[in-house]
C-alpha cells in the first residue's frame, strides 16, 4: 500500500513539475543507440598522453574520436557525478552511501533539503544526513556544489577541494526526483545499466560484490573468510539507477532493476551486442579493477592511484600514477569498444559511443580556500565521443559539463531536459556529435 501510494505521488509530483522538465534543444537529430561508458578518478591531464593509455590517445591523436578539451565534472564524489549525468542533479547526494533499500518510510533529501554527505573534513556548516540514502523520487531541492569544498569528500593533506573549475558554482535548485531511464521508459524507448562484476540474480540489495559473493552473503560457512575479504568490484555507487524508487519498486517491468545486467550471461552486454539486441541507451560501468578506480585488497594492477610517490602526494599530475592500474582501464576500454563495433546495431541507424570520467584524482589544494585554481587541480576530465555517422577528429574547447553530456542525450532520444540540465548556461555538445550548436 504505502509502495503504490508513494509511486501514485511520484507519478501526480513529475506530472505537475514544470520548471524540472522542459521542452528540448530544437534541431538534434535522432540517435538510435548511446553506449556510455563510464572511467574514474583521474583528471584530463592524467589521461592525455599517458604512455600507459596507449589504446585511447591512439584514438584521440589519429582523429578517430572527438574530444572535449574543457569538459568538467560537476562535484564528487562519484555517486554525485553519475546521479549529475543520468538526472541532471545530485539530489541531496553528496556522498558514495549505499541506498536505504525498499524503504517507503523515509524522505528523500530533495524532500527534506538535508544533503547526505560525508563531512570528511569534520566541520559541516549545515545539517546533513550520513546514512544510507533514501529512494529518491518525488520533488523538491537539491544540494548546492560550491566552487570550493572545504568539509565534504577532503581528502589527503589538502584543505579544499575544488568542484568545476574551482571558481563557478552550481545553486540549489528545484528538483524532480527522476532520471533519463525514467523518460525513456515513459516514452516507450529501452535502457540498460550494464554493470561488471554484478553477481547472478537480482540486483537488489547489493551494494558491493567480486561477481560471486556480495554484502548479503552468508559466511558462515565460508570461515575464515568475511566480508572484508571481498574485492569489492562491482560498486552500487556506480550504479546510479538503483538509488531511485521507481527502479527498486519496479512496479513498470520496463523501468526496473530487470535492466541492471551485467557483461556476462544470456541478458549482459556481450550478449546483447552480439545479437544486435540494444537498448537505446546503454550505461556501461566496468569493475573498480577495469574503471580505473582501483581497491586496496586487489591485485598490483588494482591497486589505489592517488598519485603519491616519495616526494609525498602529486595529485593531478601523471607522477606517482599506478601504471597498471591505468593500463587495465585502457584494455577494458579498448575491449568494449571493438565490441560494440563488431555489434550489428553499430553497422546501422545513428549511434554513438560516449567515454568519460566520472571526476578527477581529488586533487586540492592545501592552502588556497577560493579563487582559481591551476588547472591540474580542476574537476577538469576527458570525454570522448565517436559516431557511426558523423566526422571524425573534432576537439571541442566549448565549456561543458556532466549536465551539457545529458541534455544533448535527452534531446537526440526526442525526451525533454531534466532538472540542471534545463539551465540556460548549459550547452549541447553538438559539435562533439558532429551537428551544428544549438543552445
Amino acid at each position: 500500500m504505502l509502495r503504490k501510494a508513494a509511486l501514485c505521488f511520484f507519478a501526480m509530483s513529475l506530472a505537475t513539475v514544470g520548471f524540472a522538465q522542459q521542452d528540448h534543444p530544437r534541431g538534434i537529430p535522432h540517435l538510435d543507440h548511446v553506449f556510455l561508458i563510464m572511467m574514474e578518478n583521474h583528471g584530463y591531464q592524467q589521461v592525455i598522453n599517458n604512455p600507459n593509455e596507449p589504446y585511447l590517445n591512439s584514438q584521440i591523436n589519429a582523429g578517430r574520436v572527438n574530444l572535449a578539451t574543457n569538459y568538467f565534472a560537476v562535484g564528487h564524489p562519484s555517486l554525485t557525478n553519475y546521479l549529475e549525468v543520468v538526472g541532471g542533479s545530485n539530489f541531496g547526494v553528496r556522498s558514495d552511501n549505499s541506498p536505504d533499500w525498499g524503504n517507503t518510510a523515509c524522505s528523500p533529501n530533495i524532500a527534506t533539503g538535508i544533503p547526505n554527505a560525508d563531512n570528511g573534513g569534520g566541520n559541516a556548516p549545515i545539517p546533513i544526513d550520513t546514512g544510507n540514502i533514501c529512494p529518491i523520487w518525488g520533488t523538491g531541492t537539491d544540494a548546492e556544489t560550491p566552487a570550493v569544498d572545504t568539509w565534504n569528500e577532503i581528502a589527503g593533506p589538502f584543505i579544499a577541494l575544488a568542484d568545476l573549475d574551482g571558481v563557478k558554482s552550481v545553486s540549489a535548485a528545484p528538483t524532480a526526483g527522476k532520471t533519463i531511464a525514467d523518460q525513456l521508459a515513459d516514452a516507450g524507448l529501452r535502457w540498460k545499466s550494464y554493470q561488471e562484476s554484478l553477481p547472478l540474480g537480482s540486483a537488489s540489495g547489493v551494494n558491493y560484490s567480486n561477481g560471486t559473493v556480495t554484502n548479503l552473503t552468508d559466511f558462515t560457512d565460508l570461515a575464515p573468510l568475511t566480508t572484508a575479504s571481498v574485492v569489492q568490484d562491482y560498486a552500487v555507487k556506480h550504479n546510479p539507477f538503483a538509488y531511485f524508487a521507481s527502479v527498486q519498486g519496479g512496479s513498470d517491468p520496463d523501468n526496473s532493476l530487470a535492466n541492471v545486467v551485467g557483461f556476462d550471461g544470456p541478458r549482459g552486454l556481450f550478449a546483447d551486442l552480439a545479437a544486435g539486441n540494444l537498448p537505446s541507451f546503454a550505461f556501461i560501468a566496468p569493475n573498480q579493477c577495469d574503471d580505473q578506480h582501483g581497491r586496496s585488497n586487489a591485485d598490483a594492477f588494482c591497486a589505489f592511484d592517488y598519485g603519491e610517490n616519495n616526494s609525498g602526494y602529486t595529485y593531478g599530475t601523471q607522477v606517482g600514477l599506478n601504471p597498471g592500474l591505468i593500463q587495465q582501464g585502457d584494455v577494458t576500454i579498448e575491449r568494449l569498444v571493438k565490441a560494440i563495433h563488431k555489434s550489428p546495431a553499430w553497422g546501422s541507424g545513428r549511434s554513438a559511443i560516449v567515454i568519460v570520467w566520472d571526476e578527477n584524482d581529488y586533487s586540492g589544494s592545501t592552502t588556497q580556500l577560493t579563487g582559481l585554481y591551476p588547472s591540474q587541480n580542476q574537476n577538469r576530465v576527458v570525454l570522448t565521443v565517436q559516431t557511426n555517422y558523423g566526422p571524425e577528429g573534432i576537439q571541442s574547447n566549448n565549456y561543458y559539463t556532466s549536465f551539457s553530456i545529458l541534455k544533448y542525450l535527452e534531446a537526440g532520444f526526442g525526451l525533454p531536459c531534466l532538472n540542471h540540465a534545463c539551465d540556460p548556461d548549459v550547452h549541447v555538445m553538438s559539435d562533439l556529435f558532429g551537428e551544428e550548436h544549438h543552445w
